[in-house]
């Protein structure tokens, strides 16, 4: 399972938590302490539950569910498109669309209106247009794409969502708990960890503490989906057999060496 020191969470920066005037007092039990009115997170503590999500996060992974990654804050975006893109996951990076779960079928119905547009523009079909036409059909692949291009592809409701702020991301927490999918989340000082299935204690505004979780919960996925696939044989099929036949044989015939025992006697 991926794993991460201590060294590399204090230098991302993932112990610094909110200004203590806005924390929320449900994080008490994550928080260290306070420096200059800013709060300490526990890095034991976030370790801790650190392990926990990304346990099941390896599990749901290795039976194929699809992780949703969510982030539209500006410290977020770039990491959770990179990494979700990485293990090949759908994600909304720019602005969350109500109803993306509670209304799937008309999100995926305007999912499905951005896929025709794009390919009517990839093939050409744009410049047979007017131009007024064409510069209206511009925009409405922009709009669409702002809020639909990272789940455009996905066909079905996700089954896991992996968020990096629940405050910034409220809808889309109050919608998954709705549609009762669970929530991976990172934590920062001014959460409600109880909206979360998963809460992975953390600083989710610098950059680097959201590279970094991004990273983990990536690299967890890309190894419980290489856990899941069948292994290859150490020896193939063929030669087993051929072996029990000669065994079979030697025994048949007392070719077995003198002083010699089978196997589980």
């Amino acid at each position: 399972m991926a794993t991460v020191s201590m060294k590399a969470l204090l230098e991302a920066g993932v112990h610094f938590g909110h200004q203590t005037r806005r924390w929320n007092p449900k994080m008490a039990k994550y928080i260290f302490g306070s420096r200059n009115n800013i709060h300490i997170i526990d890095l034991q503590k976030t370790v801790k539950e650190l392990k926990k999500a990304l346990v099941y996060v390896r599990d749901m992974a290795a039976q194929g569910k699809t992780f949703l990654f969510v982030g539209t804050k500006k410290q977020a975006r770039e990491a959770i498109a990179q990494e979700a893109a990485r293990c090949d996951m759908p994600f909304v990076r720019d602005r969350w669309l109500g109803g993306t779960l509670t209304n799937f079928e008309t999100v995926r119905r305007s999912a499905k209106r951005l896929q025709e547009q794009e390919r009517m523009k990839q093939s050409g079909v744009f410049t047979s247009l007017s131009k007024k036409e064409g510069l209206r059909r511009e925009k409405e692949i922009k709009r669409l794409g702002k809020s639909l291009d990272g789940i455009k592809n996905m066909s079905r409701l996700p089954d896991v969502l992996f968020v990096v702020d629940p405050v910034q991301e409220i809808t889309a927490v109050t919608e998954s708990r709705r549609m009762e999918i669970p929530v991976v989340s990172i934590c920062d000082t001014n959460c409600d960890p109880d909206l979360i299935d998963y809460p992975m204690p953390g600083n989710d505004d610098a950059i680097r503490s959201v590279r970094l979780f991004c990273k983990l919960v990536a690299d967890t996925i890309l190894e419980g989906r290489e856990s899941s696939k069948p292994k290859d044989p150490l020896v193939s099929e063929d030669v087993v057999l051929e072996q029990e036949i000669l065994l079979t044989d030697g025994v048949e015939s007392g070719s077995l060496a003198a002083g010699t025992t089978p196997a589980g006697n």
